[in-house]
């Protein structure tokens, strides 16, 4: 086997272990405030010294301009001026990301170390951070260190969508269900939850919906709890289950795992829907039971990868 398969292997190994664990790797960082932020570390792809960066005219909000990495060109955000903290200030280390199938470039002040946190410890935000001068929708979780310190984990899909802007809705095919039949979605993000209803309107397809994994399980097994007539089960009314993979409170592996080891969900599909599309993050959902895997906004796939399912 070629060493960059083995490598690739490894790697898919290492982080495969977290899948079901209800746990999260976070880079802490910092953009030049009393605050303590925070990134997925699936979503990082290196950090370094910042290089040059060329200016481009027009550019976008945040957008400082563009820089050359291994033969890409990448747009270069800071991820201050999101945060509303103006500053003039040079920020020399940048965190490489990679999610969406997109690679962009974040400059902040310095970063410090990776961290694991139980998903159970991650809140939405609520009104936690109002004080804190943040910008409150760009933060999509909070949790806490063991010295009480707080980290705000940015919302760096939606930072993102602001900056290169959301995909066009596409035609879609109609979905041919019955009056009563559903999909059931869960996401923590506003921008994806906008997505998901406006692929599932034109589709025509009803739908549930809960912003965090603990929720939507607590939905879920009401909606299974029902009493059903002779003959009748979930399955004939729920037909889909699409969950995202990071969330507060519950993530969408162990949702998922929840999910395929109750007999009430037998013969429902679970569709993993996340801005994470790594080989590794595929095999993550794979070794919890997930039927299919479609990386966000993208509403033309999201809509294609429903139908052969709804069509069962």
């Amino acid at each position: 086997m070629p060493s960059t398969d083995a490598s690739l292997l490894a790697s898919v190994d290492a982080r495969t272990k977290l899948a079901g664990s209800n746990k999260m790797e976070i880079l802490l960082f910092s953009l030049g405030t009393r605050e303590t932020f925070g990134i997925n570390v699936f979503k990082v792809r290196e950090v370094s010294q910042t290089p040059a960066i060329t200016k481009t005219p027009n550019m976008p909000f945040g957008v400082e301009g563009v820089l050359s990495l291994r033969g890409n060109i990448i747009p270069v955000i800071s991820l201050a001026k999101f945060i509303g903290h103006n500053t003039e200030s040079k920020f020399d280390t940048m965190i490489v990301t990679e999610f969406n199938k997109s690679t962009q470039a974040f400059l902040v002040d310095s970063v410090d170390r990776i961290i694991r946190v139980d998903w159970d410890k991650v809140r939405a935000p609520e009104n936690i951070m109002a004080a804190a001068g943040t910008n409150q929708n760009l933060i999509t979780a909070v949790t806490e260190l063991e010295n009480g310190k707080l980290v705000s984990i940015l919302d760096v899909e939606q930072i993102l969508a602001s900056v290169v802007g959301e995909p066009r809705l596409p035609d879609v095919p109609s979905a041919q269900l019955e009056v009563d039949q559903y999909i059931f979605f869960v996401d923590d993000s506003v921008v994806a939850r906008k997505e998901i209803t406006g692929v599932l309107e034109k589709m025509g397809i009803k739908f549930q919906q809960a912003t965090n994994g603990r929720e939507a399980w607590d939905r879920l097994q009401v909606l299974a709890g029902r009493n059903w007539a002779e003959g009748e089960c979930l399955h004939d009314y729920l037909k889909i289950i699409l969950v995202d993979a990071e969330m507060p409170e519950m993530d969408g592996y162990v949702l998922t795992k929840l999910i395929k080891s109750d007999q009430r969900f037998k013969g429902i599909p679970v569709i993993m829907h996340s801005s994470l599309s790594s080989n590794a993050n595929r095999a993550m959902g794979s070794s919890v039971g997930v039927d299919s895997y479609v990386a966000k906004f993208d509403p033309g796939v999201l809509a294609e990868t429903l139908i052969p399912f709804l069509q069962r």
